[in-house]
């Protein structure tokens, strides 16, 4: 097939050309190639190449500045899928669009499954929601996937910024009562793929199978980097630590019904993913370089 993604700069984004380049014709397309805001812009874009397919990862994700930027949120992650979905539509291409975790509010205490009732409790979850909406309403070949503590080898994210401080002081203070499913973007990437090549349109939970505490993860992250009897790892609730813009979820663990339902290679679970990232895709001579003195 041949395939744009949108957001290709992001961490998911690079990792959807690791997974779907050696096998489909990929064109990646950056903020500055696409900016999906512009209706014109997308619709122009993407009838120039014609795909099959598009994956969007585009989207604003900062979720604490989505609470003063909301209309660059709303922009961005509701009116930018409806100008992509729009587009597909037209195409007759198909669509993946990737959403997340914060269209819920985080109260069920056990994991959500496809038929849970969103409630967003910030801006940025809000406006995923909405995109939600316009994708269901526009695009009838859409896959609407959502997931939950995206890391990968690309950009800043909670695994990177732990092994980073773990680095540079002995001791962290880690939240213990806010629980999700972490994700590795490689293996959401290679279940995009694995749907992009069905007609199953509909929505999904795609996460790595098992939930954890923050402080779980940053303990297992320590631990299969090698760092855990070096640094000091603080439990602390969630309400005693200075206060952020945005409210999260407490509890946002998926359970996986439409990709069991449909016969899908069920995603690994969380530690097996975290083993492998450390182990075979963590890049961390930049910071090996910055301890050394190495400019």
């Amino acid at each position: 097939m041949k395939i744009v993604i949108t957001g290709a700069d992001g961490q998911l984004g690079y990792d959807l050309k690791r997974v779907l380049g050696p096998v489909h014709k990929v064109i990646a397309l950056n903020r500055k190639q696409l900016d999906v805001t512009d209706e014109d812009a997308v619709k122009w874009t993407l009838m120039q190449h014609q795909p099959d397919a598009v994956v969007h990862a585009a989207a604003y994700t900062n979720v604490d500045r989505a609470e003063a930027e909301t209309e660059a949120s709303y922009q961005v992650n509701a009116l930018g899928a409806l100008h992509v979905a729009s587009a597909c539509h037209m195409l007759n291409a198909k669509l993946v669009h990737v959403s997340t975790d914060y269209v819920f509010d985080g109260t069920k205490q056990c994991a959500y499954t496809e038929q849970d009732m969103p409630n967003p409790i910030n801006i940025y979850g809000q406006s995923k929601l909405l995109g939600e909406k316009f994708v269901q309403l526009t695009c009838s070949q859409a896959f609407i996937v959502r997931t939950s503590w995206l890391y990968g080898a690309k950009g800043a994210n909670f695994v990177t910024k732990v092994l980073e401080k773990a680095r540079t002081t002995s001791e962290l203070t880690i939240v213990d009562d806010q629980f999700g499913s972490p994700t590795y973007c490689l293996d959401l990437a290679l279940m995009i793929r694995e749907l992009l090549e069905t007609e199953h349109y509909g929505l999904y939970h795609a996460s790595n199978s098992g939930v954890c505490s923050r402080f779980e993860f940053a303990r297992r992250i320590l631990q299969e980097a090698g760092l855990l009897q070096s640094v000091l790892l603080h439990p602390v609730p969630t309400e005693q630590l200075p206060a952020v813009p945005a409210k999260r979820p407490m509890y946002s663990a998926f359970r996986h019904g439409a990709i069991e339902r449909h016969g899908l290679s069920p995603m690994r679970d969380w530690e097996a993913a975290l083993a492998f990232f450390i182990r075979y895709d963590y890049d961390d001579s930049a910071l090996r370089k910055q301890e050394r003195g190495v400019r």
